[in-house]
């Protein structure tokens, strides 16, 4: 049976967009879609996803391009302001699946009104947005107090985090400032990456990898001698402040979750 001219028609207006899951790519694909006048019928990120086919759409690649997302950018900030981009985001460190499309529906609403519609409360995308990105913002907040480092045999302070969302390029700032004076690495074992401080500058880095500025031989050298007997008076210390006849589990579970405490000293 062949398909009728509609169908094809059909195929023809929609698409499925692969991209190559970075947000300046993402920024891309919002570009390509009001260029090409896109019906999109599914993003996927070809980094996490296996492509998608579909009988009544095309699939199309989308390269980055940082003029492109540049200029989305730019218009987000002029139309609803930088901190609504901040929240677009942050709701895409979220990994949620569906976000992107969640994303482009949401800049595709804004573009649409004459007022500021990142305020309308109301309407079903914003307010999901919304919600992903307080989940992001409790995560971020919790990792800046979590956040145990341990001191390698070469004098770089080693962590490492397993966030439920892709929070570091969130905390880059916060550890900037607040251990300015010494080298470090935090790294996230879910998704295999990490940030490290140089003393000047923070970069991203990949154990294993090419050229990433950092030995892999950091970590299997081993913690600095002295870092056993710390750790020891760490978890001490938070044994003799505990006062059992105020113990409470459920309110302290609430404020410190258990996924955290395989790598908190105090709970070693």
């Amino acid at each position: 049976m062949q398909p009728s001219a509609n169908t094809i028609v059909l195929a023809m207006q929609h698409r499925v967009l692969e991209y190559d899951g970075s947000w300046y790519g993402l920024l891309t694909l919002v570009f390509e879609v009001y260029e090409h006048k896109y019906q999109v019928s599914a993003i996927v990120n070809r980094l996490k996803e296996e492509i998608q086919s579909d009988f009544f759409a095309q699939n199309a690649m989308v390269t980055t391009n940082w003029q492109k997302a540049e200029r989305v950018a730019k218009g987000l900030k002029a139309k609803v302001g930088a901190g609504s981009l901040e929240e677009l985001y942050e709701a895409y460190l979220s990994e949620v699946k569906g976000v992107e499309m969640l994303i482009l529906k949401a800049i595709q609403y804004y573009f649409s009104m004459q007022v500021a519609g990142n305020k309308n409360y109301a309407h079903p995308q914003i307010i999901e947005i919304k919600k992903i990105v307080k989940s992001v913002s409790r995560e971020r907040h919790r990792m800046k107090a979590f956040v145990r480092f341990q001191r390698l045999s070469d004098d770089i302070y080693f962590a490492i985090v397993e966030p439920d969302f892709n929070v570091l390029p969130l905390i880059v700032k916060h550890f900037k400032e607040r251990y300015a004076d010494q080298r470090w690495i935090i790294y996230d074992v879910k998704r295999d990456y990490g940030i490290s401080y140089d003393l000047c500058e923070v970069n991203e880095v990949v154990f294993g990898a090419e050229n990433t500025g950092i030995d892999q031989k950091n970590i299997v050298t081993g913690w600095h001698e002295e870092e056993a007997f710390y750790g020891k008076l760490w978890n001490l210390y938070f044994k003799s402040v505990n006062i059992k006849e105020r113990k409470n589990t459920k309110l302290h579970v609430q404020h410190v979750p258990k996924r955290y405490w395989k790598y908190l000293n105090e709970k070693l």
